[in-house]
């Protein structure tokens, strides 16, 4: 084979290359180089123009390097499947990364409108909470229920066909004097004592509660004093006239238990309802002082007065307007940059992220809101069994109880209709729920 070749020496015939003669692949090495190809020609190219030239040149190669060009052919074809394929990669990354420059910028987008529009119910929230707790630490019951149990509980009154006033007079001179009041001075002194301690004002100033249990011991301590002095008092009739008398006290008494339960629940109530506002005014004044709106001051209104002053300025519009002012402020072009709005306002991630306390705030009204109710149907109850009782006692008849509880029921239920109107619970319910506080904003 090295025989063939025109490079080297043929022995036989003492043929010399001359030294300084190029030989013929140097030559066109050198051309490539004086001409400055290879600085744009990539080497595989530049490898198979080499030998392509020299096959030209001499053609009996052929049979010698076509397994190198076929090589070389492989090689540039996978060559530029790698470069077309990092061609396809860069575009597609690119397409990636703008894909993930909208996403961003959309991911903002729905962050600042999940915040914007819990803030806007919120502020609402805030002004229907507070409404409502005032509304119901105001309620004790209502004002014709109020007069009905006053009239049960007054011993002048005759609601159930008597008088505890009459009736103790009759009672004094029925079994303590055995009708003998106009046959002495001491029997009529009795009698009038007795309805002067029945009319002393200080009963009188007992509006409520236990009138009728009050002048009831009274009584039967001023009959026990003057027993000790006066014969025609013995003891059998004092035992006689208390046994009649505790028909009425325990009568008096269930209800007088029903009174002071209920009204004892009520006042527990409104402190709750009172707690709760304190609470509400320190939320509302953290996400008021966020938005850059003068907070709420405590002064020395009520803290009732106080709210309903401030919600005065504090509403939903002006909640509304400052969305719309810091909107126009980020706004490049036709453009809000939401990125730079939330970097820039971070407080109101947080007033977004405090927003389940507001929410648990709301609940903790229904809860304080049904407890009312729960009150209201255990005192129905219990007035129902005073009047129960005054029946089985035979303090008035079967008739007359059962149209006072019918006329109670109905009074009750009017209450309830009322108060939940006033109230309107689902009112703050349906804007609650428009509230997402689950979604925190990082």
């Amino acid at each position: 084979m090295l025989k063939n070749l025109p490079t080297e020496m043929e022995h036989a015939k003492r043929l010399i290359a001359h030294p300084d003669v190029s030989l013929p692949l140097v030559k066109l090495a050198k051309k490539f180089l004086s001409s400055g190809w290879i600085k744009v020609v990539s080497a595989p190219l530049f490898l198979l123009f080499t030998f392509q030239t020299a096959q030209a040149q001499e053609p009996e190669l052929k049979s010698t390097v076509l397994p190198v060009i076929k090589t070389q052919d492989t090689t540039i074809r996978k060559l530029i499947e790698e470069v077309q394929r990092i061609t396809d990669n860069d575009k597609q990354n690119s397409s990636y990364i703008q894909a993930l420059m909208q996403g961003k910028d959309f991911d903002n987008l729905t962050k600042y409108e999940l915040i914007k529009n819990n803030i806007i119910n919120a502020s609402e929230t805030y002004y229907l909470l507070n409404k409502k707790i005032i509304d119901l630490k105001s309620r004790t019951t209502t004002n014709n229920l109020d007069v009905f149990i006053t009239s049960l509980n007054n011993p002048e009154s005759k609601a159930l066909g008597f008088s505890l006033s009459d009736r103790i007079v009759d009672l004094v001179q029925k079994i303590i004097l055995q009708n003998k009041n106009d046959k002495g001075e001491k029997n009529s002194k009795i009698v009038e004592s007795t309805k002067s301690i029945i009319n002393s004002p200080i009963f009188q100033s007992f509006t409520s509660l236990t009138p009728p249990l009050a002048i009831a011991n009274s009584v039967m301590n001023f009959l026990h004093s003057v027993s000790v002095n006066n014969k025609q008092i013995n003891q059998k009739s004092l035992q006689d006239f208390e046994k009649e008398l505790n028909k009425y006290v325990v009568y008096y008494t269930a209800l007088n238990d029903a009174n002071q339960k209920f009204e004892y629940g009520l006042n527990f109530n409104k402190d709750q309802l009172s707690l709760l506002q304190d609470n509400l005014f320190d939320h509302l004044s953290f996400t008021a002082t966020s938005l850059r709106f003068p907070a709420p001051q405590k002064g020395n209104q009520s803290l009732s007065q106080t709210m309903n002053d401030y919600f005065i300025d504090f509403r939903k519009e002006k909640v509304i307007d400052f969305f719309n002012q810091l909107e126009a402020k980020y706004t490049k072009g036709k453009r809000i940059d939401y990125e730079s709005l939330l970097r820039e306002n971070s407080s109101l991630k947080e007033v977004n992220n405090q927003l389940e306390d507001l929410v648990l705030q709301t609940k903790r009204f229904e809860n304080l809101y049904n407890e009312y109710f729960t009150l209201l149907d255990s005192y129905y109850s219990k007035v129902n069994n005073s009047l129960k009782i005054a029946q089985d006692n035979g303090l008035a008849d079967k008739s007359i109880i059962d149209t006072k509880q019918a006329e109670f029921r109905n009074l009750k239920t009017e209450a309830v209709t009322e108060i939940q109107a006033s109230i309107n619970i689902r009112e703050l319910y349906s804007n609650t729920e428009k509230i997402k506080y689950r979604y925190r904003i990082f």
